[in-house]
């Protein structure tokens, strides 16, 4: 029975690159891996025919071979040798020609990539802290103290986890590495190391304040400085402050999260604030000025024009909220809303109903409002 072209087997062209080559067989193996096919009765044989083609291809001296001669090259004669020295044929050590790929191929099978490595210390988790602060403190900057629940290192080791500060000694049964390699039939897995737990280190006497783990729960108070022109969102940054390492291992950052209450008198858009201001029915149609109060504490005095609406808006520039990392202000708009007067004397109805009698001419959006009514009537009795 002929053998399958290897270049067939891998679905490549004869011409292919030595990276697509081991994409190739990458994406091959875990195709026709047995475990993967229980239900498949050829998927060992097919497997090992996927291994053979890449066995010889990504070497370039067997290739060139192969490129030559074909399959003969290693049928004997043709200066190739037995499996396992020079060209290797079908036969030849799986192990080798897989480790190259190994941890593509079993990483998802394992639950994570396969790799020695080793993990003698590892960094701390990263920490998030939701600090609550007014809009004043967010206009004038602030520094707070906030307390901070985190694991930081133990100090009777040092962090190391040992008794005394002394030094790990390494794992007899990995040698270090984290992972041991244990052979399964035709081919190896590597797991991790049962002693060691991966870590590739042991600790003979563990420190009793720690239990070995070089980190102990504390709540730190930490000082924060928080920048003028901050909102909601604003994300602020320690590094190394976050939760300690494993057995010295560097600590992770903290994120402290800004939120602004709302206020009571201002809203917020960006670097823009907006106040809304009650006048009298009397100061809006006749004019006036008005005192309005500014972020920063301070009064401002506003000209209302005669006749001004409710919703109409006038700008204060500069009063707004300073630029985050920037420079400058952003401006802040008031917006008038009329108020119509409650709790009437006698004597003051008798004078808006004077008013109202001779005021023909001073409504002039409603007078055109009513219009446009009358005529959509008239319309729509026509």
């Amino acid at each position: 029975m002929s053998k399958k072209d290897y270049y067939e087997l891998l679905g490549i062209q004869k011409g292919a690159s030595a990276d697509e080559i081991k994409k190739a067989f990458r994406k091959k193996a875990k195709e026709l891996h047995p475990d993967r096919n229980a239900d498949n009765p050829d998927a060992e044989a097919q497997f090992k025919e996927v291994n053979e083609a890449y066995d010889v291809l990504k070497d370039a001296d067997k290739r060139a071979a192969y490129d030559r001669y074909g399959h003969a090259a290693f049928e004997g004669g043709m200066g190739g040798g037995r499996p396992g020295g020079g060209f290797g044929g079908g036969h030849g050590d799986f192990a080798s020609a897989f480790s190259d790929v190994f941890d593509d191929l079993f990483g998802d099978m394992m639950g994570g990539r396969a790799g020695g490595g080793r993990q003698r210390a590892t960094r701390g988790s990263d920490l998030r802290y939701n600090l609550r602060i007014d809009l004043e403190e967010a206009f004038a900057g602030v520094q707070k103290t906030i307390n901070v629940p985190t694991s930081v290192a133990c100090d009777d080791c040092s962090g190391t986890g040992a008794e005394g500060g002394a030094e790990p000694t390494t794992c007899p049964t990995c040698s270090g590495m984290g992972k041991v390699r244990a052979q399964q039939g035709f081919f190896t897995v590597e797991r991790t190391c049962p002693t060691c737990g991966g870590m590739g280190q042991m600790i003979k006497n563990p420190c009793k304040g720690c239990g070995g783990s070089g980190r102990v729960e504390k709540e730190r108070a930490l000082s924060v400085n928080i920048p003028a022109g901050v909102e909601t969102g604003t994300r602020i940054r320690l590094a190394g402050e976050g939760e300690a390492g494993l057995r010295g291992g560097p600590a992770g950052d903290l994120y402290i999260f800004i939120e602004v209450r709302e206020h009571k008198i201002f809203e917020r858009d960006g670097t823009a604030l907006f106040c809304r201001v009650p006048v009298s029915m009397a100061t809006a149609a006749l004019g006036g000025e008005i005192e309005v109060p500014t972020i920063e504490g301070g009064r401002s005095r506003v000209k209302i024009p005669a006749g001004s609406q409710s919703g109409k808006q006038m700008r204060l520039r500069g009063k707004g909220m300073p630029a985050l990392r920037g420079a400058g202000r952003g401006d802040m708009f008031i917006e008038l809303a009329v108020e119509t007067p409650v709790n009437l004397t006698a004597r003051q109805k008798e004078l808006l109903r004077e008013f109202d009698g001779i005021a023909a001419d001073n409504n002039p959006n409603s007078s055109s409002f009513f219009a446009s009514v009358k005529n959509f009537w008239d319309s729509m009795k026509g």
